[in-house]
C-alpha cells in the first residue's frame, strides 16, 4: 500500500480538528482519536483496504467540523465520502436519537463501515475505561459501555479479530469499572 493517500487523510484530519480536544482530564488532542481508529483497524483488525484506512482517519471531521461531504468527495473519492457518510451521525438530532439510531442502522452498514464502527467504539471504550471525559460519573461511563456493546452487535461477523479486541476491551473496562 502506498501510505501517502492515508497520510493526506491524516493531515487534513489534523488541520481539520486542529482546535479540538478530547473530553479526558488531560484535554489530549482530538486527532489522536481517529488515528487510534485507523491504527487499530490496520494493526488489531488486520485491514489493509486502503479506502477504509483514509475513512477511518477521516471519520469524525463531517460530524466534528464544517467538513462537507462535498470536499471528502474531492479530497479523497466517492467512495472515501460514501464510507464516511455510513458513520457519520445526523447532528440535527437529538443525542438520544442519534444513539438510537446508531444501533437501529448498525446491522445495515457495509463490511467495511461494520469494521469502522467496530474500531471506533473500541478506542472509545478503552478511553472510558482509561482517560474518561473528566465530567462522566461512573454510572455514564457504565452506560456507555451498555450502548457500544448495542452498536457493535449489529456489526459483528466481519471481522474476527476486531470481534475479539473489542470483546476484551469490554472484560476490561466492566473488570475496571466495577460492572463484570
Amino acid at each position: 500500500m502506498n501510505p501517502a493517500p492515508l497520510l493526506k487523510a491524516i493531515a487534513f484530519a489534523a488541520n481539520k480538528h486542529r482546535h479540538q480536544r478530547r473530553k479526558d482530564a488531560e484535554a489530549s488532542p482530538y486527532i489522536n482519536h481517529p488515528i487510534a481508529v485507523a491504527a487499530v483497524l490496520a494493526a488489531e483488525g488486520d485491514v489493509s483496504d486502503e479506502n477504509t484506512l483514509i475513512a477511518a482517519a477521516l471519520h469524525d471531521t463531517v460530524e466534528d467540523t464544517k467538513t462537507t461531504f462535498e470536499e471528502l468527495e474531492e479530497y479523497f473519492g466517492p467512495e472515501v465520502a460514501g464510507l464516511v457518510r455510513e458513520v457519520t451521525d445526523e447532528k440535527s438530532l437529538g443525542k438520544m436519537e442519534r444513539k438510537r439510531l446508531q444501533v437501529e442502522h448498525a446491522p445495515n452498514l457495509s463490511i467495511r463501515a461494520k469494521q469502522l464502527k467496530i474500531a471506533d467504539k473500541l478506542c472509545n471504550v478503552r478511553d472510558v475505561t482509561d482517560a474518561p471525559p473528566a465530567d462522566w460519573p461512573l454510572k455514564r461511563r457504565r452506560d456507555y459501555l451498555d450502548w457500544a456493546m448495542d452498536v457493535v452487535a449489529g456489526c459483528r461477523g466481519v471481522n474476527t479479530k476486531l470481534d475479539q479486541a473489542f470483546d476484551q476491551a469490554i472484560r476490561r473496562a466492566k473488570g475496571k469499572l466495577g460492572t463484570g
